[in-house]
């Protein structure tokens, strides 16, 4: 490789490995967000400029191996790692853990959209509501015998009576309790688990879209709905169970970070040295040819 290309390849060094130390800097100063999965940076080597090419022996002689020279590396991707975060106890009835697989779907209802999350932060809003911190409303089922996907509201107290609380249970039955002494259960949060967690796009706020692109299991095709039955119910078809009272924190391992974040830093570092003995050598060559 000429010495053009070794500096490139030191700035292609330095290009990833910055990369990697913002996805590393990110999972750090997320340790302490509700429901944040950590991310890895992944590397691969760029194509290689083909000095010589392969050739099958022939009658007269054996085969040629080829002759390359890579020319550098790059960001092959970064994954997110879904794992399950431990459940903090916050004694607030609507702050909901997941323990197990799945995501809560919120909707906005400004424009419809759609989200998954794993941060379960809610609040009964000032119609009944039950909201993220942005008002996006989580869905689950609803209605008269629980019939309907929609959002989840609480519902109309019996006549003569009030509501004194409303609680939500493992298999996400959202209990209200009056003030007869009677209880019914008026909705049910679903969660929605995908083929490919990965698929989904992280827009922060510990929300993620591209439903679709996921592979939403038990979904119609081409939707991201929610469906009736045990298919999105907590506790079933493989989901997990929801822990009221408790909010997942995030899943970043410090100890596992700051060892990535010396191992990329010193990539960098030799990275950066590449680039200055390249330019050290082409120094020579130049005073070579002026002497």
């Amino acid at each position: 490789m000429s010495l053009i290309g070794t500096m490139g390849s030191g700035v292609s060094a330095l290009r990833t490995f910055m990369k990697g130390l913002e996805v590393i800097g990110n999972n750090i100063a997320n340790v302490n967000t509700t429901g944040f999965k950590a991310s890895d940076a992944k590397y691969t080597d760029t194509f290689s400029n083909i000095l010589q090419r392969s050739a099958p022996s022939s009658a007269s002689g054996s085969n040629t191996p080829s002759i390359g020279v890579g020319t550098g590396v790059t960001l092959a991707g970064v994954t997110t790692n879904f794992t399950q975060g431990s459940l903090a106890s916050t004694g607030k009835d609507t702050d909901l853990g997941i323990s197990g697989n799945g995501f809560f779907h919120v909707k906005n209802p400004t424009d419809s959209s759609e989200y998954a999350s794993r941060s379960g932060d809610f609040r009964w809003d000032d119609k009944g509501f039950l909201v993220t911190t942005q008002g996006y409303r989580v869905q689950g089922l609803t209605g008269t015998g629980l019939g309907t996907v929609g959002d989840i509201q609480l519902g109309t107290p019996p006549t003569g009576t009030q509501r004194q609380s409303a609680s939500i249970d493992r298999a996400g039955n959202v209990v209200e309790f009056y003030s007869d002494g009677t209880s019914a259960v008026t909705n049910q949060v679903l969660l929605q688990n995908f083929n490919d967690p990965n698929a989904l796009t992280n827009i922060g706020n510990g929300l993620y879209t591209s439903l679709l692109s996921a592979g939403p299991i038990g979904a119609a095709a081409g939707s991201s709905d929610l469906q009736t039955g045990t298919t999105n119910a907590p506790g079933q078809n493989g989901l997990g169970v929801i822990q009221a009272g408790t909010l997942e924190l995030s899943n970043v391992d410090l100890t596992d970070q700051f060892s990535n974040l010396i191992t990329t830093q010193r990539s960098f570092q030799a990275g950066s040295r590449l680039i200055t003995v390249s330019d050290t050598v082409l120094e020579d060559i130049v005073n070579l040819k002026r002497s």
